[in-house]
């Protein structure tokens, strides 16, 4: 439709666009249509002033007829659109009142489109477990691998071949969260797990106590009198010394990373001489015999382990927690007591306090004028509290610590184990 200035010529708009659309119909499913108004001032000032000299309501009227003449024809193409749309048809309308239709622009399906990231996207893992990575050293079969799975019982575990392995897949954030042995009632500490939380920026959240039970595994059809060697890790083979003794095998004893470890090696190169120390999980999975069960030395038998990620949790009053710290200081240990009576003064109860070598400064010389120099030993101490950081005495006593010692950092501050007892099984 060519461009229209109103005018009073008196021209009746109605009727040429009638004309025009009825010329321009090419399909009565898919109209195509031009329909554009353009506002000339030149003329419209020249057809004021003689809409004014000669009738007041002529150019008026004009206009109206134009407004109403393009509402009929937005509700024809609406009509007509519908029915296209009902008849499988698409109409090809090109422009209405001088803008170009949305259905002829060539527009990009917003699903294709990347979505932008949320705070969901950068929140934490959900505390119950559900979808969280843990990372754990061994394979599966691994006791580690059973603390993960009471602690995020809907976890994805994640096998490493060491902890330190563990520990990085948690920095890089490959794993949400790493599992890591740190006591057991036999063996006692873990030593080597103790430097490493020092070593890295991870924080205690949690802890779990697992009952073990170990087990004397063996391929199918070996007898206990043909074996010549037991390999396990080595806290397992401390565990269950008295034991292999008193089964009367006079075996070697070899030390490997880690007890499922140990029967997959065992099933993988067809060792018909060796047993192995592990869990009876491992045997179902490395499809291995159960020679013996239940061979740990004491049948209260259970390994602590604490739960590591990224970021610490917020402490809370409102249920038991344990606080772990490390700390030293340039004179020695004579600072250690001063440290404790801390604790004592506001009736904190201690669980475990640990000493480990000072890396960086493993010998401290003191000169004396009349005796000469003598050499103390340097250590970091490890220290388990019953106390929140929320929790005024805590901070109060950490911040009298803080006086006497040269280095002191929280490990974490988390909710304490509470699941009922379960002592392992005797054979």
């Amino acid at each position: 439709m060519q461009s229209l200035t109103p005018s009073s010529s008196g021209i009746n708009l109605k009727s040429l666009i009638r004309t025009k659309i009825r010329s321009n119909r090419v399909n009565p499913i898919q109209p195509v249509i031009t329909c554009v108004y353009r506002f000339d001032a030149a003329n419209a000032a020249v057809n004021t002033g003689t809409a004014n000299t000669n009738s007041a309501g002529h150019a008026g009227g004009s206009r109206a007829d134009w407004q109403s003449s393009c509402a009929i024809l937005a509700s024809k193409v609406v009509s007509q659109q519908q029915n296209a749309e009902k008849s499988g048809g698409a109409g090809n309308i090109t422009a209405v009142n001088g803008h170009k239709a949305a259905i002829d622009l060539d527009l990009v399906p917003i699903d294709n489109q990347p979505k932008p990231l949320t705070i969901t996207d950068l929140s934490p893992a959900p505390m119950h477990g559900a979808q969280l990575r843990v990372a754990y050293q061994g394979v599966p079969g691994a006791y580690s691998e059973a603390a993960a799975g009471k602690a995020y019982p809907k976890c994805e575990a994640i096998p490493c071949d060491q902890f330190e392995v563990a520990f990085q897949a948690v920095e890089l954030w490959i794993a949400d969260r790493a599992v890591l042995p740190v006591e057991n009632s036999l063996g006692g500490s873990i030593h080597r797990n103790y430097d490493l939380l020092l070593r890295h920026r991870l924080h205690i959240v949690g802890e779990v106590q697992l009952p073990v039970h170990h087990c004397l595994l063996a391929l199918p059809g070996v007898r206990k009198e043909y074996l010549n060697r037991v390999i396990s890790h080595p806290q397992a083979l401390a565990q269950c010394e008295l034991t292999l003794t008193k089964l009367g095998l006079n075996v070697t004893r070899e030390a490997v990373d880690d007890t499922a470890g140990a029967a997959e090696y065992i099933a993988s190169h067809n060792l018909r001489d060796t047993a192995a120390i592990a869990s009876a999980r491992a045997a179902d999975l490395y499809g291995l015999q159960i020679l013996a069960e239940g061979i740990q030395d004491d049948s209260s038998n259970v390994t602590r382990f604490v739960m590591l990620a990224r970021e610490p949790i917020i402490p809370r009053t409102d249920r038991p927690f344990k606080t772990s710290i490390v700390f030293a200081h340039d004179k020695g240990t004579s600072v250690l007591f001063k440290v404790l009576s801390a604790f004592a003064f506001r009736n904190i109860s201690l669980t475990k306090i640990e000493s480990r070598p000072h890396r960086n400064r493993p010998i401290r010389l003191v000169d004396d004028a009349n005796v000469g120099t003598a050499k103390h030993f340097e250590y970091m101490f490890y220290v388990d509290f019953e106390a929140s950081m929320a929790d005024v005495r805590a901070q109060n006593a950490l911040a009298e610590v803080q006086e006497f010692t040269s280095f002191l950092r929280v490990l974490g501050s988390y909710p304490m184990d509470m699941t009922p007892w379960c002592p392992s099984r005797e054979d």
